[in-house]
């Protein structure tokens, strides 16, 4: 699996880009008003709200689009149509499994523009099920450590917190835990004064599928044009990252 952090904090420093054209706040709102509908307003009480506020924060969203957000989520604003979360499966090049959770007002647009990004990937949308078996929800806390060789030693920390697997990679480290329990993780490592990247429920691949380099990256070139949709929130796979993978994919991203 090595790579896939390394990916993740890619991908987190993309969003930087993402803010500069609304991408980035435009799905933070919908995941807040999702979290608010489901929960009520308050973050206090409403631990899903409370990720997505703290995620919208750490992206400097505006307050008053926060608030908003929440409004719309609790019905005390009508804004724009009724949010849906849908999620959608297939492969990309080489097998690879994909799922990719969307958050629309507008359910058969956004199954029409994944399928065609899909296609346009090398890849294709499968039916109900047909990769989901794959993956398994969990709740995943990532700690930027100050160095490599203290990531060693906080992913101890991190276990003796409550994790119940932890994967390093560089300076980073992930903590999974069962949806359930994620919040229990996270509070007792904020009590620890540990600098948390991110908190989040996320589906992990049980088993991953090692391909070839070009269809590797092909994969996170899809993955990519997937992120950047409107309505896509996240993509998760089963694809098997190495150095060599890694290596080739920001190669391929800085000459873009």
């Amino acid at each position: 699996m090595s790579g896939h952090s390394k990916w993740s904090q890619i991908k987190r420093k993309k969003g930087v880009a993402d803010v500069k054209k609304g991408a980035m706040f435009t799905r933070l709102g919908r995941e807040i008003a999702i979290a608010a509908r489901a929960g009520g307003g308050d973050p206090n009480s409403n631990f899903a709200l409370r990720l997505a506020v703290d995620k919208a924060r750490g992206s400097n969203m505006p307050k008053e689009n926060v608030e908003r957000a929440i409004k719309r989520g609790t019905g005390e604003l009508s804004e724009g149509g009724q949010l849906e979360e849908v999620m959608y499966e297939g492969y990309g090049p080489g097998g690879i499994a994909l799922l990719v959770q969307v958050l629309t007002d507008n359910r058969n647009r956004a199954a029409s523009d994944v399928r065609h990004i899909f296609t346009r990937g090398g890849g294709n949308l499968g039916s109900s099920n047909s990769v989901a078996w794959m993956f398994e929800k969990k709740g995943v806390v990532a700690i930027e450590a100050a160095s490599n060789r203290a990531a060693e030693d906080l992913a101890l920390t991190v276990i003796d917190a409550g994790a119940d697997d932890v994967k390093v990679d560089g300076n980073l480290v992930e903590a999974y835990t069962t949806p359930e329990r994620l919040k229990a993780l996270r509070d007792e490592l904020e009590k620890r004064k540990l600098a948390i990247a991110s908190a989040e429920l996320a589906w992990i691949a049980k088993n991953f599928t090692d391909v070839s380099v070009d269809h590797a990256v092909s994969t996170m070139k899809l993955v990519d044009e997937l992120e950047e949709h409107d309505d896509v929130q996240k993509v998760f796979s089963n694809l098997d990252i190495n150095d060599a993978m890694m290596a080739k994919y920001e190669t391929l991203k800085e000459a873009a």
